[in-house]
């Protein structure tokens, strides 16, 4: 198995209020990465992170089913798996892509448990990627941090969860436009993830920057930093790779 998570995507972006398709990111080499990894006529199983909002999911692969090809990936099937048809997990062994979507970690992570998808990819062999929430829902144990009003300051949230074990490696995402963000008061990254990485190291990813993990190695690509033990540090840069 062959496994990319990435910060963001793209595949989408926003003109008068309404999603479109766009290529995927191009950004340090993901494409060609992708490209590289792609089978002809892949057979393409996404995995929402809202198994109720369908309205989302249905924007989603209908984004998808135009920004492959513009992207250069060619499918022959393309199919959204939420709570209308979670059975369809049941066909992964026929599936060469998994594409696990952003939103809310841990949301997906409930749904992720519910389908048994760490037990279905067990004997998988095709390639999965995955962004944000997804990208983090492939750890284990998954850094869930606060993201929503309220889950900073409940001292029942959980933001030490199980997920799929695809990788020991816990992501932030979208750094760039979250390292400034305050949430129930408090800074994002200051005081929340910085006391979160006591013992535990998170890699903050810009949008554009990804990981590649194979049987040999995992790989950083792009501008990423390390926050470990309350401090950060820059890693890696754009145009740069890291063996992590």
């Amino acid at each position: 198995m062959n496994v990319i998570i990435t910060s963001s995507l793209g595949g989408s972006h926003q003109k008068n209020g309404k999603r479109v398709p766009s290529v995927l990111i191009e950004q340090n080499g993901l494409l060609d990465k992708i490209r590289a990894l792609w089978p002809d006529d892949a057979r393409v199983l996404m995995i929402c992170a809202s198994p109720k909002d369908y309205e989302k999911n249905d924007s989603v692969v209908t984004c998808f089913r135009q920004s492959l090809p513009m992207s250069g990936l060619n499918y022959s099937s393309l199919e959204m798996c939420d709570d209308r048809n979670e059975e369809i997990v049941t066909e992964i062994s026929k599936k060469d892509v998994i594409i696990l979507t952003g939103g809310h970690v841990p949301t997906q992570n409930l749904f992720l448990k519910k389908i048994a998808l760490k037990e279905k990819l067990q004997e998988y062999r095709g390639l999965v990627i995955a962004w944000s929430a997804g990208s983090m829902n492939c750890a284990d144990p998954v850094y869930a941090g606060p993201e929503l009003p309220g889950e900073a300051i409940d001292p029942t949230y959980q933001r030490w969860i199980s997920g799929l074990g695809l990788t020991k490696i816990n992501i932030f995402p979208h750094f760039q436009s979250l390292r400034d963000e305050v949430l129930d008061g408090m800074r994002l990254i200051e005081d929340i993830t910085f006391s979160d990485s006591t013992k535990h190291e998170i890699i903050a990813m810009n949008d554009g920057s990804y990981i590649v993990v194979d049987e040999a190695d995992e790989t950083l690509y792009g501008e990423a930093y390390s926050i470990k033990d309350g401090s950060l540090k820059l890693i890696c840069r754009d145009g740069e790779s890291i063996k992590l």
